[in-house]
């Protein structure tokens, strides 16, 4: 064992001459994620949705002219194609070491509120987008033993109220990463999932929402059965939690980092403060009754009951 861990210390990564690929580069994990490459002195290809945008252009101020910014709507077979054609033309000698899929997006709504569009929307961003910004990638990343990496969440195995269709993607990426880690095992390629917890106040990949909001969307069947006044309790709930997430952003882009360098990676980092780790980590073991009590006996759970159903029955 301390072999072990003397060697893992002594073995130093070379970045130097070495590709890597990042995907949600516009902010939040993947514009930071660009820059702190960058620095490590990667070549890295930072797709952004916005080329344009802000945080395309500031990648481009603030990094190195190794960074390379690609539009890239991850959604799109030819965007795509096209940031595949553009790296195999602009691979450095070592050629492309890591992708890492770290594209997505968020929202909130309780499950009856949300329509079959809304997961179709986010499942082709957060799931399909992965899946589609992975497989023409393997033969690259194959040559060089390099690494994927995957952003999920510690809702794919954490179920929480409000956070069904979000949930639902995370899961299945989890699936799908499982399923190519033990494939690509056999090439010497390492797949590693990172799963952050709340991070929202930072990211801001889930948003705040009014109430008001909220309401104006609903149709009559949903207006005759949630009030404005249970709107307001709920939006304002969630919205406190969201400001509440952690902030420290280099707690996961530490770990990604260690995902794409680290000698003996991780097959899952799970990623937030010390109290929510152990608590996460637990979770999925407990007996559904047990979990289930977690949110029946919850102050807000509560409030909902007493509202809506006591409004069912009368």
């Amino acid at each position: 064992m301390l072999f072990l861990l003397f060697w893992k210390k002594s073995c130093v990564f070379n970045p130097q001459g070495r590709a890597v690929f990042i995907t949600g580069c516009d902010s939040g994990f993947g514009h930071e994620l660009a820059k702190r490459l960058d620095h490590m002195g990667f070549i890295v290809f930072a797709a952004c949705l916005f080329p344009d945008g802000e945080g395309a252009q500031s990648l481009v101020r603030k990094c190195s002219s190794q960074l390379k910014v690609i539009k890239v709507d991850v959604t799109q077979d030819e965007d795509v194609e096209q940031a595949k054609k553009i790296i195999e033309n602009n691979l450095p000698e070592k050629g492309l070491w890591g992708v890492v899929n770290n594209a997505g997006i968020s929202d909130w709504s309780e499950t009856e509120w949300n329509t079959i569009q809304q997961y179709h929307k986010m499942a082709d961003v957060n799931l399909f987008g992965s899946i589609r910004t992975t497989l023409p990638f393997i033969p690259l990343i194959r040559a060089s033993e390099g690494r994927m990496v995957f952003v999920s969440s510690i809702l794919a195995f954490v179920y929480v109220p409000n956070l069904s269709v979000y949930s639902v993607t995370k899961r299945a990426v989890e699936a799908f990463t499982d399923c190519l880690r033990v494939e690509l095992a056999t090439f010497g390629v390492k797949v590693c999932i990172i799963e952050p917890g709340n991070f929202g106040s930072v990211t801001k990949v889930l948003r705040e929402k009014a109430a008001e909001e909220i309401w104006n969307q609903f149709n009559d069947e949903h207006k005759k059965m949630f009030n404005q006044e249970y709107l307001h309790i709920i939006t304002d709930y969630v919205n406190t939690q969201l400001r509440a997430g952690n902030k420290n952003v280099n707690l996961v882009i530490d770990a990604m980092v260690d995902a794409l360098v680290s000698p003996t990676p991780h097959t899952r980092y799970l990623v937030d403060n010390r109290m929510n780790k152990r608590f996460f980590f637990i979770f999925p073991y407990l007996p559904t009754c047990v979990a289930d009590s977690f949110f029946a006996c919850s102050g807000i759970y509560r409030k909902r009951k007493s509202m809506l159903f006591s409004k069912q029955v009368q």
